[in-house]
C-alpha cells in the first residue's frame, strides 16, 4: 500500500505533447462549427496607411444560410492541418530564412565575439545584459513591429542564458519577452497602433508620449520578473523551470574566449546594422511585407559569407543547417492555423466576434474600457495578426466605444494591449513558433510565464483605466 502511495505521489500530472494540444483546440473548433451559427459582416476595402485592407462594416452583422457554410467532418479534421500549413506558407518560410539566414551569422562569430566583448567589459555586472538586451528587442518591437526579425538570435540568446548560469529559460525570456512586450507597448509600430488609430478615425500617433510609459512599465516589470527567476534558479538550479531539460543551444561561457573582435566581425556587425536600417526604412516608407524581409535576409546571409570568405558550398551547408532545428515550430504554425481554417469553413468567427461585442454593449460603463480589454485579449486567438484584428475589430469597437462612453483613443488602447499580451498566450499566435525556435516546452513556458500574464494583465487594466480618464 505504501509503495503505491508513492509511486502515485511521483507520477505528476504533465500536459501532452504541444502537437496534441493544438490539434485538441482544433478540435473544439470543429465542435463548434456544428453550433455556433454562421454568420458574417460587410466587408470593404479601404486605404489604411497606403495599404488597401478588408474592414468589418459596423451593423451590417448577419446571420447566413448554413447551406453557404461547411461546418468540419472527420477527414476535413485532419485535412485542415495540410491547409493551415499551406495558409501559413508565408510565415513558415520566414522562419525557415531567419533561421538560416542568422544561423550563418551566428556561425561567422560575430554575435559570439560581440556578446563576449560585452560580457567582460561589464565582469561582475554581466546581469546588466538582462535591461539591455530586453530594451533593445523591445525598441524594435514598438517602434517598427518587429518580431519575426529577431527570430534568427533566438537560439543565440537561449544558449547565453545557460552560459551566464542560469537556465534556457532565462535566455529564451530575455528575447522573447523583449520583443512581444515592446510590440504589446508599442508607440510607432506600422501593423497595430498605426492601422487601428487609423480605422477609429484618431490622429495617427496621437498619445504617444502614454504609450512610451506603458512600454517603459512592461519592461521594468518583465525585467525585475526575470531577474528574480535568475536569483532563484542560481541559488537552487533544481528550481528551474526546465530543470533536466537537455538545451540544444547551450554553450559555456568560456567557449565567448576565442571569439575576437577583428576586421571580419566588424563587417559582418555593419552588414547587419544596414540590413536592419534598409529594413526598417522599406517596413515604413515603402510597404514591405515578407517577399522583401526574406529576400534582405537572403542577401544579408551571403555578404556575411562572402567577408569571412566562405565557400558558396559551405554558405548552403550552414544555410541549410540553422533550418533543421526550427522545423518543429515551423510545422507547429501551420496546424495552429488549422484552428482558422475550421472557423472560416463554417463561418462563424464574425459571428463570435458579434456574439462578443454584443456581451460588451451590456457591461456596465464603468467597466467597459476594462471589458474593451478582455475583449481584444479573447479576439487574439479568434484573429491571430496585429493588422488583421485591427481591421476586423476596430471598426466594431471604435462606435461602440462612442455608445458606452469610452474614448476611442482608449479603445485603441485596449487594442494593442490585448492583442499584443496574448501573442504569448494562445496557441493560434507566435509562442508556438518561438517556443520551437528556443526548443522550450510550450507547457513549461506557460507554467513559467502565466504568473507574469497576471502582473502585467493588472498593470494594462490601470494603464486602460487612466486612458479613459485623460484622453
Amino acid at each position: 500500500m505504501k509503495n503505491t502511495e508513492t509511486a502515485l505521489a511521483k507520477k505528476k500530472f504533465q500536459l501532452p505533447d504541444t502537437y496534441v494540444i493544438v490539434a485538441l483546440v482544433v478540435l473544439l473548433m470543429v465542435v463548434l462549427s456544428w453550433i455556433v451559427p454562421p454568420g458574417a459582416y460587410d466587408y470593404e476595402k479601404i486605404d489604411v496607411n497606403g495599404t488597401m485592407r478588408n474592414v468589418a462594416v459596423d451593423g451590417t452583422f448577419h446571420y447566413i444560410d448554413p447551406s453557404e457554410a461547411t461546418p468540419t467532418g472527420l477527414l476535413s479534421y485532419f485535412a485542415s492541418f495540410y491547409r493551415g500549413c499551406v495558409k501559413a506558407a508565408d510565415i513558415i518560410f520566414i522562419i525557415f530564412t531567419c533561421a538560416g539566414s542568422f544561423g550563418v551569422l551566428v556561425q561567422t562569430g560575430a554575435f559570439h565575439a560581440g556578446i563576449g566583448t560585452l560580457i567582460k567589459k561589464l565582469g561582475k555586472k554581466e546581469v546588466l545584459l538582462v535591461p539591455i538586451l530586453m530594451s533593445i528587442f523591445a525598441i524594435g518591437g514598438s517602434a517598427f513591429g518587429m518580431l519575426t526579425e529577431f527570430y534568427g538570435f533566438i537560439p543565440l540568446i537561449v544558449g547565453l542564458g545557460v552560459a551566464m548560469g542560469y537556465d534556457a529559460m532565462f535566455g529564451f525570456a530575455i528575447i522573447i519577452l523583449g520583443e512581444y512586450i515592446g510590440f504589446m507597448g508599442s508607440t510607432l509600430n506600422p501593423y497595430t497602433v498605426a492601422v487601428a488609430q487609423s480605422i477609429a478615425g484618431v490622429p495617427l500617433y496621437s498619445g504617444t508620449w502614454f504609450r512610451v510609459i506603458c512600454l517603459i512599465t512592461f519592461i521594468l516589470i518583465s525585467v525585475i520578473y526575470v531577474l528574480r527567476y535568475g536569483k532563484k534558479i542560481k541559488d537552487h538550479p533544481e528550481k528551474s523551470v526546465v530543470y533536466g531539460d537537455e538545451c540544444v543551444h547551450a554553450f559555456k561561457k568560456e567557449d565567448l574566449d576565442q571569439y575576437k573582435i577583428d576586421g571580419t566581425v566588424v563587417g559582418v556587425m555593419l552588414d547587419v546594422l544596414v540590413t536592419l536600417v534598409v529594413l526598417a526604412y522599406g517596413m515604413i516608407k515603402l510597404g514591405w511585407g515578407y517577399p522583401e524581409l526574406a529576400g534582405l535576409f537572403i542577401m544579408m546571409s551571403i555578404v556575411a559569407a562572402l567577408i569571412c570568405r566562405w565557400s558558396p558550398d559551405k554558405w548552403v551547408d550552414v544555410f541549410i543547417d540553422s533550418m533543421k532545428p526550427v522545423i518543429w515550430g515551423a510545422l507547429l504554425t501551420g496546424v495552429a492555423q488549422g484552428i482558422v481554417v475550421v472557423m472560416q469553413d463554417a463561418c462563424i468567427m464574425d459571428t463570435l466576434i458579434y456574439s462578443l461585442s454584443n456581451v460588451l454593449r451590456h457591461v456596465p460603463s464603468v467597466f467597459s474600457a476594462q471589458a474593451m480589454l478582455v475583449a481584444q485579449t479573447l479576439f487574439n486567438f479568434l484573429v491571430p495578426s496585429g493588422s488583421g484584428q485591427a481591421a476586423a475589430t476596430m471598426p466594431i469597437i471604435a462606435p461602440l466605444a462612442d455608445m458606452v462612453g469610452v474614448s476611442r483613443q482608449t479603445a485603441v488602447v485596449a487594442f494593442q494591449f490585448g492583442d499584443g499580451l496574448s501573442n504569448l498566450l494562445w496557441p493560434t499566435c507566435g509562442i508556438v513558433t518561438v517556443c520551437g525556435l528556443g526548443n522550450i516546452s510550450l507547457q513549461k513556458w506557460w507554467k513559467w510565464f502565466m504568473p507574469l500574464f497576471g502582473l502585467i494583465f493588472l498593470a494594462q487594466v490601470v494603464f486602460v483605466s487612466i486612458a479613459n480618464v485623460i484622453f
